[in-house]
């Protein structure tokens, strides 16, 4: 059997937790019904495991089942809400506001709306990543339909203050919308707490299927509105027409409940990894940790590696680890993280960046041969193209 490297990409991907797998199989044979045929047992099956889903999932982040909309994954919710909003609140004003370290399932929208004729603030971040929250209130105008900022970011793990963000919109009364693709399970949400109108989420994060996630969408105090952007037979209350995926779903709400319940167990775990693997890399001379060093999420560490070619470091690292430099969907780019350049980065440091997604599964005896094999790498590298001296505020 070839070797394979130890897997800490967890942000782009997880596996899928065989316990998650266990509940899906029997949908897939025995439990094949569709949800909407309810003149019979086997759609009734599968109206009833779909119901079960909706209510877990909306337990978690404390809403009604009637909010919860399935949708095929983060990017389509992402886009059902800001184009739903865009649309359905036009003539009421089009102006949206949003974060230049967003994920481009959020950013591409935004510049397709701008072509329609819609204005769009990107807001700028500080040096950790968090978002200043004056400037998002004096950004807020008469004619602003929307906010969306993410609840963790997907490259550098940064943790936006979504109460504070929520408080702010509500006292506007614009509505608030989070990509909580990264956030779910992973760190305590609660719709009603932190005033959030709209909220999309993902299964494939945190080990469920790839292919199934869901858009919040607030019924009251205030009742959101929402364009449909798939028409069809009129599923999800018409926001979202197409044969609800029975599995997917039923392995989504199974991947949420496990992660509900060893969250604290695992957030604990996976700071200590964390701390274990950013310790000995924080003595060398020109490695930097990008993001606020405390407000993340557990399981994420991106450092810039100052003095080493971007993709000889990542190129040198692949036989032990498989790591990425930034969002998968943008891995084929050639241009730099936008992330990154948003925190003050030369294009240089930008490219010669690692972002370890660290998962349930890791152990500390893979991070400790990690850690061997990078600073071999960089060593090696530097000796090679010696680093330039430059300040730790890089």
């Amino acid at each position: 059997m070839s070797y394979r490297p130890i897997y800490l990409d967890n942000h782009a991907t997880t596996p899928l937790d065989e316990r998650v797998l266990a509940a899906m199989l029997p949908y897939f044979t025995e439990h094949f019904g569709n949800p909407s045929s309810l003149s019979h047992v086997y759609g009734w099956e599968a109206e009833a495991a779909v119901s079960r889903a909706r209510a877990i999932l909306a337990d978690a982040i404390h809403a009604t089942p009637e909010e919860i909309v399935f949708t095929s994954g983060a990017t389509e919710a992402n886009n059902l809400a800001i184009k739903g909003v865009a649309e359905a609140y036009f003539s009421k004003g089009r102006h949206i506001i949003t974060v230049q370290t967003e994920h481009n399932a959020v950013l591409d929208p935004c510049e397709y709306l701008q072509t329609l004729g819609f204005e769009v603030t990107y807001l700028p971040v500080l040096r950790d990543g968090l978002i200043d929250l004056a400037e998002l209130e004096q950004a807020i105008r008469a004619d602003t339909i929307l906010v969306s900022v993410m609840a963790a970011n997907n490259e550098i793990g940064v943790l936006q203050p979504l109460a504070e963000i929520g408080a702010i919109c509500r006292q506007h009364q614009v509505l608030f919308h989070t990509d909580a693709a990264q956030a779910i399970a992973k760190i305590p949400l609660d719709v009603e707490q932190m005033k959030i109108d709209l909220m999309s989420l993902t299964a494939h994060k945190i080990y469920g299927p790839k292919g199934i996630g869901a858009l919040y969408v607030r019924r009251r105090n205030p009742r959101v509105k929402l364009s449909a952007q798939l028409h069809g037979g009129g599923h999800e209350r018409g926001m979202r027409s197409g044969t609800l995926y029975t599995p997917q779903i039923v392995g989504f709400a199974s991947a949420v409940a496990l992660g509900l319940e060893e969250q604290k167990r695992e957030s604990t775990h996976l700071t200590q990894l964390r701390q274990r693997l950013w310790q000995p890399l924080s003595q060398l001379e020109g490695v930097y940790l990008n993001g606020h060093p405390t407000q993340r999420l557990p399981g994420n560490l991106n450092i810039s590696v100052e003095g080493v070619d971007g993709s000889a470091l990542l190129l040198g690292l692949q036989p032990v680890v498989a790591v990425s430099s930034g969002a998968a969907c943008s891995s084929v780019k050639t241009a730099p993280s936008h992330v990154l350049m948003a925190l003050g980065h030369s294009e240089a440091l930008a490219y010669a960046s690692i972002r370890f997604g660290l998962g349930r599964c890791n152990t500390a005896a893979e991070l400790d041969k990690v850690v061997q094999h990078l600073l071999g790498t960089i060593q090696s590298l530097r000796q090679a193209q010696p680093v330039r001296s430059k300040s730790k505020s890089a």
